[in-house]
């Protein structure tokens, strides 16, 4: 997600554009993105720094209607048990509900995770037969 003003900003270029003062000029504007995955960066910022270039920041944010996706289309397409698994737990940890150490850190099971020893190996976890796609592309 970009910075808040980035957004401040596109909503004062449409208000110009449009000749119109209401929000975005009165043009619908769809932002979309999941904001536990998406947020803004401040190059040597604190945490402080990076809450509030966050959207929810701005004063556009008490005008945005939210609406919330909650059917994981490939997981429903494709009636994998293991990607639903893997999708819940990725819920989890958006919500902050996964078990943690000690030290915070959250704990994941073998089937989470896949340890590779090398970075071909890892390719080929992520992209499996991904030569052949290249060479079907051609």
């Amino acid at each position: 997600m970009p910075h808040k003003c980035a957004i401040e900003a596109l909503d004062r270029c449409l208000q110009d554009i449009q000749n119109n003062r209401k929000l975005m000029g009165g043009v619908v504007v769809l932002l979309a993105g999941d904001f536990r995955q998406t947020l803004p960066v401040i190059k040597g910022g604190t945490a402080a720094d990076e809450i509030s270039a966050f959207l929810k920041a701005s004063y556009l944010w008490t005008e945005v209607e939210k609406l919330y996706l909650t059917t994981n289309m490939r997981v429903q397409l494709f009636s994998d048990d293991e990607s639903g698994a893997y999708a819940q737990k990725l819920l989890e940890i958006g919500e902050g509900h996964l078990d943690t150490d000690q030290e915070g850190m959250v704990l994941f099971t073998h089937q989470f995770c896949q340890v590779v020893k090398s970075e071909d190996e890892l390719i080929d976890q992520v992209f499996p037969n991904l030569q052949q796609y290249i060479l079907d592309e051609k």
